[in-house]
């Protein structure tokens, strides 16, 4: 369905208890042990091929021989693996391995380094950026608070689109025109993480901070520059939050903010009325607030029905006109986080009805991020 070819790159020895090893179809390699079953990867050994004779004394014929027939068959069935249609998106490499052992582990972080395609350019505002510049841009794409519960940190994630850059620069934040110092930028891998004393683009690095920057936001070593294409997306589900104790209304309002920066659900405050509105794609998402709200904020939340159906941001060329159907319509507006005017429609009737009547006003599904 998904029209996708796939090419092995290693292949199995064995499979559970009678697990050998990888072979590396390509470097006709056989990673294995030195006691030849089950234990960890400790050595790979050169083969002229699948029919190499020093394959023979190291692995039982009832092991061996299916695995040269399951071998031989993927090798002459699948497509040789082609660069550029990975690059493209129409075939995709696969390895078996083991990470509990560590066998065709570093082959395929290797393969990653190897066939991974380069830093491309990046559409902005005024003008787009290519990896070659001298001078360091990039771009926050993802906000996670308390990554660590007890110190309650929260990291923007910023991809590095030009130039080289240094633990300790001072970077202009294009949406609010201020300079951040970045003093203890992070490289992650899985679990683990380090000080990050430079980077390349196409580098990721972990920005700690205390609700300074948001997704969407430009950071630029001067340049007035702002990167397009990281859209917000209207919400198709949307409920009345309710705050089963109202003494933490002030903790209540940081926890929906944090976790609206995330992109675990978007929040709205209607123009007439207290209750806030959180709006999802789907269903999990609510689930997934709850459980956040109450294991990270301790706040114990609950739903109700909000009487719309889906949200829409309002954009127009004539600010009278905006004003004009805000006066008339205020008790179906709200203001999203950044205080941007969302029309919030009871049924998709309304909606479209809504729209015909403006015709000089934009309903958005999405929103490009400030």
């Amino acid at each position: 369905m998904l029209a996708l070819d796939a090419t092995p790159v290693t292949w199995p020895v064995g499979m559970g208890v009678d697990f050998h090893g990888c072979f590396d179809l390509g470097a006709h390699r056989f990673l294995t042990c030195e006691g030849g079953r089950g234990g960890p990867y400790k050595q790979a050994i050169d083969c002229d091929g699948l029919d190499d004779p020093k394959l023979d004394g190291r692995i039982p014929g009832h092991v061996l021989e299916p695995f040269r027939d399951g071998a031989a068959l993927a090798a002459s069935a699948y497509p040789a693996f082609d660069p550029a249609a990975y690059a493209a998106g129409h075939m995709t490499p696969v390895f078996f391995g083991s990470a509990l052992k560590d066998y065709a582990v570093d082959e395929l972080l290797q393969a990653l380094a190897a066939i991974a395609p380069p830093p491309r350019t990046q559409p902005a505002d005024p003008r787009s950026v290519g990896p070659g510049e001298d001078k360091v841009t990039g771009f926050v794409f993802k906000v996670q608070a308390n990554m660590d519960p007890n110190r309650r940190e929260r990291v923007a994630f910023f991809r590095l689109c030009s130039g080289r850059f240094r633990r300790g620069m001072k970077l202009r934040q294009a949406r609010t025109g201020k300079t951040l110092s970045v003093q203890n930028p992070i490289f992650f891998f899985a679990h683990e993480r380090e000080l990050a004393d430079e980077a390349l683009p196409g580098d990721i690095i972990g920005i700690p901070n205390h609700g300074t920057l948001r997704v969407g936001d430009t950071l630029t070593e001067g340049e007035v520059i702002r990167f397009t294409g990281i859209p917000n997306f209207a919400s198709e589900i949307l409920r009345r939050v309710r705050l089963d104790d109202p003494i933490r209304a002030k903790q209540f309002r940081r926890a929906l903010e944090d976790l609206a920066e995330e992109g675990v659900t978007q929040v709205f405050r209607p123009m007439l009325g207290a209750s806030w509105i959180v709006g999802v794609v789907g269903q999990l998402q609510l689930d997934v607030l709850v459980s956040r709200m109450a294991t990270e904020y301790k706040i114990a939340v609950g739903f109700e029905t909000a009487p719309y159906e889906t949200a829409r941001w309002i954009v127009g060329d004539d600010p009278a006109e905006i004003k004009r159907f805000t006066e008339r319509h205020r008790a179906s507006l709200a203001e999203d986080r950044d205080g941007a005017p969302v029309f919030l429609a009871r049924n998709a009737w309304e909606l479209n009805h809504t729209i015909e009547t403006w015709p000089d006003l934009r309903f958005l599904a999405t929103r490009e991020r400030a």
